[in-house]
């Protein structure tokens, strides 16, 4: 697979139980595990999107640990799983940021677990991404999902992920781990 495929974790903007514009919290677990989907299924980078300032340090110390500290000696696996992932305020300095690595802007991909009218199905998109050279960026959100302004300046629209039950709840390392292998797993 080629590796220009980029993965961020929203935690604002993101939607509030009734619907208003909030940030999330970040758990360390999201910052491990998807960090290690990411790894496992050559995606350059995984960014943790922020704009609270005690969030973005919790985030910083976990990196420094596993990247530069004792973790990195004492699980080298960790390290190399947390080496691709990156903290940035907003959703804009990452597409900035894409851009200057790629030389052109990344198409955006919409997540959600809301059913929506215009989907790709996951094999669509694969074939988009591993049949072409453009930079993809996938966007995952927290909370109660991402906002309408996001999904208007996406280039895609991903489908739910979608069980065989009426509940629909799963975190978000789960969907990304699922949503990662339904694009890039063995066929």
């Amino acid at each position: 697979m080629r590796n220009n495929v980029y993965i961020a974790l929203i935690h604002y903007p993101i939607l509030g139980r009734e619907g208003q514009i909030i940030s999330t919290a970040i758990t360390n677990l999201d910052i491990h595990d998807i960090s290690r989907s990411a790894r496992t299924y050559n995606i350059k980078n995984y960014y943790i999107v922020s704009n609270l300032p005690a969030q973005q340090q919790i985030v910083k110390n976990v990196l420094k640990y596993w990247t530069e500290g004792f973790g990195k000696e004492y699980n080298p696996n960790r390290h190399d799983a947390l080496s691709i992932a990156r903290l940035k305020p907003y959703l804009e300095d990452v597409i900035e940021e894409i851009e200057k690595i790629e030389g052109k802007k990344p198409k955006l991909i919409f997540t959600s677990a809301k059913r929506r009218e215009t989907t790709l199905t996951f094999k669509e998109m694969s074939n988009i991404i591993l049949n072409n050279d453009e930079p993809h960026l996938i966007l995952f959100g927290t909370g109660w999902g991402m906002p309408e302004e996001i999904r208007l300046i996406c280039d895609y629209d991903l489908e739910p992920i979608r069980g065989n039950a009426e509940f629909n709840h799963l975190s978000v390392r789960a969907a990304v781990a699922i949503a990662l292998d339904r694009l890039f797993g063995e066929n």
